[in-house]
């Protein structure tokens, strides 16, 4: 811990910090153009052993529970709303298939900072934020690597390439 505070500004601040760093990494993730998100990014294809997701669905049932959780567009006007998604023709596939990108990206991306946490917070609760970081951020991240390899089956089935 380099900077000594009391308990109470160091819960304050460890809120106010993640709160920040949540709503900018996503505002920033908005501002980046679809374009970056290509399916050709290996980053972002299926690893052998997720068996295009379904490593997800057998370990950890995810369809029970993934639709429980809080998307972007309930926040952001501007994020791409999954539950008003009325057409299956290829744009609005696609465009979803870049969104699991996004996201994926966004909640990687908010974990980095976590190790920052360190510096106000005794070594114990550094480490509870690099656990907070994880359990608020590796669910979202299995959601987009459990859906991404569906929506691109679908794809593929529909004739839509």
């Amino acid at each position: 811990m380099v900077f000594e505070l009391p308990n109470s500004l160091i819960i304050i601040f460890n809120i106010i910090a993640w709160l920040a760093i949540h709503l900018g990494v996503s505002l920033l993730a908005l501002q980046i153009p679809d374009h970056y998100f290509s399916r050709k990014n290996a980053w972002f294809n299926s690893f052998k052993w997720e068996k295009d997701g379904q490593f997800w669905e057998d370990s950890l049932h995810i369809r029970q529970w993934k639709d429980a959780l809080p998307d972007s567009s309930s926040i952001f006007k501007k994020a791409f709303n999954k539950k008003k998604v009325a057409r299956s023709d290829k744009a609005t596939l696609e465009k979803f298939v870049i969104e699991t990108q996004r996201a994926e990206w966004t909640h990687w991306v908010s974990m980095l900072p976590a190790p920052l946490f360190f510096i106000w917070n005794p070594v114990w609760a550094g480490w509870l934020m690099i656990l907070y970081a994880l359990i608020a951020n590796l669910p979202f991240i299995i959601i987009q690597r459990y859906n991404r390899p569906r929506l691109l089956k679908l794809i593929r089935m529909s004739g839509l390439r």
